[in-house]
């Protein structure tokens, strides 16, 4: 969920009205929102880097509120587009009415894509907005717009890159076209050297922000690049803007392009930066359109500024939510979500919804049922019992996990939980065992770390090296745990599944096989499982085996109604070394499942 930062008094100022910190979060909450935080840019910096850090002492102490908004809400992530959704919810303005128009006394502007694009980027969007004021603070929110787009649907400019233009410093018509790195010559954004495609990624590589979006072209024989009638680079998308043509406040025309390898995203993205900042144009609301022309010929304008409708039933609104609300009411409550709607003629039940280009998270009936249930107020929606019977109950495994956890506490052993996630060594060489491959593991395909690189076989290793960060505890440490292992099977539709599983572990000055024996026999006595003196079928016994794991001629099979359960014995002391464990030990590790 993203998070975004509006300055407090601008917001209100905004708002047309002052809130306490109580009031703004109740506002927020009956919106679908959620006031996360009340800081300052000072006390932020310091929180990151510290007390001593240098960037504290030019930061702002003016109170920001940090609000998390819906991820699919790409409408919400800037000042301009929260103050105009809170002012439509408290019915003090009208939702606007978006409209995308060719300019009077000239051509339309244009983007020709060139075919060479096809393979590295291949699509782009275009619009122009045309006599805008800038002042400091919407200037920074326009920036701010495209970083947090940029890291939300765009998908840290993977599938889209924006680009912002001073469009009186270039000349039309447009180039996008994908060239190798070496022809491709600018002056980057806040450069004033000029650099070629492969300078760029060597002056990149240590950038903080910049860094991240190289391997996206890097190892590309082309590279995108956007240039103006007279050769002059606007933009190295996804990378950087040229300094030729960067933004500043003085800006009255812009010119916004989008190249992307999703053209549906690319879509969403150039509506939401139009439809927000439009708003500040002389003639509000309104966008120029920009023609693209493809590679097969074809041309397209853009922005789209879709409007579409969509017909709902208030009866299943009703339904669904749980209210009892008339279709006067839900096409009121849908206003204040800015969705306009009506009832249709002649019916007293059909609500014709229209969807704006801001709303691009109405995908279906249900997120407009959402939206009304939100402008309801779901504290004011009563809690009733469902008319369906629910009756639930504990998964089996779960209630006998639970009710050997307490007896085995009440032995002396205290629980631990670990990682499901361990290293190869953990399972395989710490243990003596030769070959990770001998063992029914799942691997993990591309680890991020060395800790975490299969899924566990067993738990015994999770619980030794537990006793091994608890070394100066006093003697003895008697630790166990009651968790799934991870294994291998063909026969299951996900090739795997899971077992739970028991493990106890003594570490003592001496291994103390008893307690872990004793403990296995008081286990068994409370499952109503017998010893078998004859060693047959009838309960349970021991059956002498030989484990790499466990000490020669210590160790021995658990053997219950007939098949093998699990081990134990005392600990090799190769196996306690690995560990880095200098006390013997004795283990006990035994599958639970089958006396479910």
């Amino acid at each position: 969920m993203p998070t975004i930062g509006v300055k407090r008094d601008l917001l209100f100022k905004r708002l047309g009205k002052t809130y306490t910190d109580d009031e703004f979060q109740t506002l927020c909450f009956e919106f679908g929102l959620e006031l996360d935080e009340v800081t300052t840019e000072k006390q932020m910096i310091t929180k990151e880097q510290g007390e001593d850090s240098k960037l504290t002492s030019g930061a702002s102490e003016e109170i920001l509120y940090r609000i998390d908004i819906p991820a699919n809400r790409y409408d919400l992530l800037c000042l301009e587009g929260l103050v105009q959704g809170l002012l439509v919810f408290q019915g003090k303005m009208s939702p606007p009415v978006y409209k995308a128009i060719k300019p009077l006394e000239e051509n339309t502007e244009k983007l020709i894509v060139k075919p060479e694009t096809a393979k590295i980027r291949p699509f782009a969007v275009a619009a122009i907005l045309r006599n805008l004021v800038f002042t400091q603070d919407s200037y920074n929110s326009f920036i701010d717009l495209q970083d947090k787009l940029h890291q939300n649907i765009c998908r840290k400019r993977s599938l889209v890159a924006i680009g912002t233009h001073d469009y009186d410093t270039i000349e039309g018509p447009f180039v996008y076209d994908a060239k190798p790195p070496k022809d491709i010559k600018f002056v980057p954004l806040n450069q004033e050297k000029e650099f070629s495609g492969e300078e760029l990624m060597d002056l990149y590589s240590t950038h903080a922000q910049l860094k991240q979006y190289l391997p996206i072209i890097k190892d590309s024989p082309v590279y995108p690049v956007i240039t103006d009638r007279n050769g002059v680079v606007l933009s190295l998308p996804p990378i950087i803007n040229g300094n030729h043509s960067k933004i500043t406040l003085n800006t009255k025309n812009v010119f916004i392009e989008c190249t992307a390898t999703d053209l549906m995203k690319a879509k969403i993205v150039l509506d939401t930066v139009v439809t927000m900042f439009s708003c500040y144009c002389a003639n509000k609301y309104t966008v120029e359109y920009c023609e693209v022309v493809t590679p097969n010929g074809t041309s397209v304008l853009y922005p789209t500024l879709e409007y579409r409708h969509e017909n709902i039933s208030a009866k299943r609104v009703n339904k669904k939510i749980g209210i009892n609300e008339t279709p006067e009411n839900i096409v009121a409550l849908l206003s204040k979500m800015c969705l306009t709607s009506e009832l249709l003629p002649g019916s007293n039940d059909s609500v014709k919804v229209t969807v704006p280009p801001t709303r691009q998270d109405i995908i279906h009936a249900c997120d407009i049922y959402e939206d009304v249930a939100i402008a309801y107020g779901f504290n004011n929606i009563k809690r009733t019992l469902p008319k369906t019977s629910t009756i639930g109950q504990q998964f089996p495994v779960n209630k006998l996990t639970e009710l050997i956890r307490y007896p085995i506490a009440e032995a002396g052993f205290t629980e631990v939980l670990t990682f499901t996630l361990c290293s190869r060594d953990d399972i395989s060489t710490k243990l003596g065992i030769e070959s990770i491959e001998s063992l029914p593991a799942v691997h993990i395909s591309n680890p991020k770390t060395l800790e975490f690189q299969v899924c566990r076989t067993s738990l015994l290793p999770g619980i030794l090296k537990t006793v091994a960060s608890n070394k100066k505890m006093p003697l003895p440490i008697k630790l166990f745990e009651i968790s799934d292992v991870v294994l291998k099977d063909d026969n299951t539709e996900v090739g795997a599944r899971n077992e739970r599983r028991m493990c106890a572990v003594n570490c003592n000055k001496n291994a103390g096989f008893e307690i872990v024996h004793g403990l296995l026999d008081r286990v068994m006595m409370l499952l109503e499982v017998p010893w078998s003196r004859k060693k047959d079928s009838t309960g349970y016994y021991l059956k002498a085996i030989e484990d790499p794991s466990y000490f020669p001629g210590r160790c021995a099979e658990v053997i219950c109604y007939g098949n093998s359960i699990g081990k134990i014995g005392v600990l090799h002391p190769n196996v306690l070394a690995k560990f880095e464990l200098t006390n013997p030990c004795s283990a006990l590790e035994i599958n639970i499942e089958p006396f479910v």
